[in-house]
């Protein structure tokens, strides 16, 4: 498909989704999120596929919401409902999702981050949640994804006085997986994903499954769904393959089933 607001890329079977709205620091408007949604939906159903990485420019991972829609008053109900259906959609990816964020990651943009599965950041990247200072508050997931990676007393800071933080704090609190060179982040997010994709897709699409689901319910009952995954993971082929390859010593061959 021909997108307008973002560039999507294919390397072997990982797919390289770019926020595109350089003139507008990749602000989130309404057709930007139905193209990212329509393109993850994509990668998400393409067999070829086994992970993504999502990605911005070099100074603007996304600097939030586009103030510039949202302030109109006649369209702002449907256009908050709309976009509540696209982050929906996003949640629910079974694919795993790498953001790769350099540059600003602000609003909308580090909800967006955090809406992935992992975060790689640049060392020119910068997180936050600044929506306070335009008399607003996170409406994107900010403030219930936000305390379940940093803490409660870290996101009251960062949500209630709207400061950004560098990459080397984001990491320290465990907002990002790793802060890299500006200039090595891509490579490092496509070695990430590869390393990811030459694993079997069921397991994989199967334990990001289980570790959400361990957000959103207590530890008993997240407990018995990683048994019932576990028990049908250990009847596909892969997991034979898996396992009698080890019993070898040789290098497994995984097909997927």
């Amino acid at each position: 498909m021909n997108y307008r607001n973002i560039l999507v890329t294919k390397e072997k079977n990982i797919a390289i989704v770019r926020l595109n709205r350089p003139q507008a620091l990749n602000a989130l408007s309404s057709d930007l999120m139905t193209e990212l949604a329509d393109a993850l939906e994509a990668c998400d159903k393409d067999h070829d596929i086994h992970v993504m990485i999502l990605t911005g420019g070099a100074n603007v991972f996304a600097a939030g919401a586009d103030l510039r829609e949202m302030s109109d008053a006649k369209t702002i109900n449907s256009t908050l409902e709309s976009k509540s259906e696209l982050w929906e959609r996003i949640r629910k990816i079974s694919k795993p999702i790498i953001a790769a964020v350099s540059g600003y990651c602000l609003g909308g943009g580090n909800e967006l981050a955090m809406s992935c599965d992992m975060i790689l950041a640049s060392e020119s990247a910068s997180f936050g949640q600044p929506e306070v200072n335009v008399g607003l508050m996170p409406g994107a997931g900010g403030t219930q994804r936000l305390p379940r990676v940093v803490g409660k007393q870290i996101a009251m800071e960062m949500v209630l006085t709207g400061r950004r933080i560098t990459a080397e704090e984001a990491f320290r609190i465990g907002l990002v997986n790793h802060v890299i060179p500006t200039e090595n982040l891509m490579g490092e997010a496509k070695k990430l994903a590869h390393e990811i994709a030459s694993k079997p897709t069921q397991s994989v699409q199967a334990a990001k499954k289980a570790i959400l689901r361990a957000q959103d319910t207590t530890l008993e009952d997240g407990l018995q769904y990683e048994h019932k995954a576990f028990s049908t993971l250990i009847g596909t082929e892969d997991a034979r393959e898996g396992m009698q390859a080890f019993l070898e010593k040789r290098k497994p061959v995984f097909k997927g089933r």
